[in-house]
């Protein structure tokens, strides 16, 4: 998989990006991902790109020309081009696996007061946010979605059923799990979950899984 990201902040992603599992897929070949600051599309001096909006109005909007010109220079002809902003739907488990399945996506972070109109109309094909809150920029953001859209990459999990069989898998929170000591300060691991018995040990989870659910996140129930 191909992604881009346009940003204001290329140095956030330096860390979050060079760790962990994101870290082994880019060395592996399965992602190719790369960061690009917005202000090289800027032409003037002072690579300015966020004006006031017509209207008035608080702060400063994200200028449509050097939007648009690093986006057309970026995408090519099967690229989904994905705005990032607490204005877009919902990012959850069953996007990133959507996304999974894509070959080429350019992530456009948000910045300011957020973009000139005319790139949600003429450019975008999704937008999206990753919760009911307002952060500086959309940096965070595209992070969360490169990690979660990563690791459901063939191959990128070393065993794929990994991300078969976790949280919001099949639209409930994941079972509690254990590992040794089987008794740790008079806490005792479940006795089903060590009597060899797989159909009763997938009988518990699956109600275990439901309960969790219904107390934590009964919203996903409905």
């Amino acid at each position: 998989m191909k992604i881009d990201v346009l940003t204001l902040f290329p140095a956030m992603f330096a860390g979050p990006l060079d760790e962990s599992i994101v870290k082994r897929a880019r060395e592996a070949g399965l992602l190719d991902l790369k960061i690009h600051n917005l202000r090289d599309w800027a032409h003037d001096r002072h690579k300015t790109v966020d004006d006031r909006p017509f209207g008035g109005g608080p702060g400063m909007l994200l200028k449509v020309e050097p939007l648009f010109e690093a986006i057309e220079s970026l995408q090519r002809e099967k690229t989904r081009v994905i705005l990032l902003s607490p204005s877009g739907r919902n990012f959850d488990q069953s996007i990133a696996r959507e996304l999974a399945q894509q070959d080429d996506l350019l992530l456009v972070c948000g910045s300011y007061e957020g973009f000139d109109e005319r790139v949600r109309e003429a450019l975008a094909d999704d937008e999206l946010s990753i919760g009911d809150y307002v952060l500086t920029n959309g940096a965070l953001p595209a992070m969360v979605v490169i990690d979660a859209v990563t690791r459901l990459l063939p191959g990128v999990l070393g065993d794929d059923e990994s991300s078969h069989d976790e949280s919001f898998s099949h639209g409930l929170l994941e079972y509690p799990q254990y590992t040794r000591p089987a008794e740790f300060r008079g806490m005792k691991v479940p006795e089903v979950l060590m009597s060899g018995n797989h159909a009763e040990i997938e009988k518990w989870r699956r109600k275990q899984a439901k309960l969790r659910t219904e107390k934590q996140r009964p919203d996903l129930l409905k």
